[in-house]
C-alpha cells in the first residue's frame, strides 16, 4: 500500500498561490534544459529555457514558454524562426551563459549560422529548427508553438536535468 504525506499547504483556499509558491511547487517537476536561439539584424540572440515540449507529431509541432518581458524573446519573435538546442549534462557553461541576464552570450562561442538563419550551438544533444506557428499570451509568459522544419540528433549523452532549483537529481 502506498501512502503519501503532504508536507506543506502552499496556499489557503481563499487565496491563489504566489510566485514563490509556484516556483517551489513546479520545481518538483524535473525538466530538461534548452537554449532557444535566433538571429536578427543586431546579431545572434538566445536564452536558457526549461519549458519545452513536443505538441504534435503530425504536423510536427513543439512548444516553449518565454517571459515576454525578457530581452531575447522580443528580438527573436519578429524574425519568425528559432532553434531549440537541447543541452547535455556537461554543458553547464552554456546554461550559465544563456541563463544570465548579463553579458554578450555569443562572445567567444563557436556557433554556426544554419540554413534556417538561426544560430546552432556546439555539442548539444538535439536541435530543432522551427518557424513560429502560433503565440499565446499566458500571464507573464508567451506560449510559443513552433512548426519543426528540421531535426538534428547527435551523440547519445546524458541530458542536463533541472530539479528543485538545481541541476541533476542528486540533491
Amino acid at each position: 500500500m502506498y501512502t503519501q504525506t503532504r508536507t506543506q499547504v502552499l496556499a489557503a483556499e481563499s487565496e491563489l498561490p504566489g510566485p514563490l509558491d509556484m516556483r517551489n511547487a513546479m520545481g518538483r517537476f524535473a525538466t530538461g534544459v534548452t537554449v532557444v536561439t535566433g538571429l536578427d539584424e543586431d546579431g545572434p540572440i538566445g536564452f536558457a529555457c526549461q519549458s519545452f515540449a513536443s505538441v504534435s507529431l503530425e504536423p510536427p509541432l513543439i512548444l516553449f514558454c518565454a517571459d515576454h518581458r525578457g530581452r531575447a524573446w522580443p528580438r527573436i519573435r519578429p524574425t519568425g524562426r528559432f532553434a531549440i538546442n537541447v543541452l547535455g549534462e556537461e554543458q553547464s557553461d552554456l546554461c550559465g551563459r544563456f541563463g544570465s541576464s548579463r553579458g554578450a552570450k555569443f562572445d567567444g562561442l563557436d556557433w554556426e549560422r544554419t540554413r534556417w538563419d538561426t544560430p546552432s550551438l556546439p555539442g548539444v544533444l538535439m536541435r530543432a529548427h522551427c518557424e513560429i506557428h502560433d503565440v499565446h499570451t499566458a500571464g507573464d509568459h508567451d506560449v510559443v508553438i513552433g512548426r519543426v522544419l528540421e531535426l538534428e540528433c547527435f551523440e547519445d549523452e546524458r541530458p542536463m536535468v533541472f530539479y528543485r532549483g538545481a541541476f541533476g537529481l542528486d540533491h
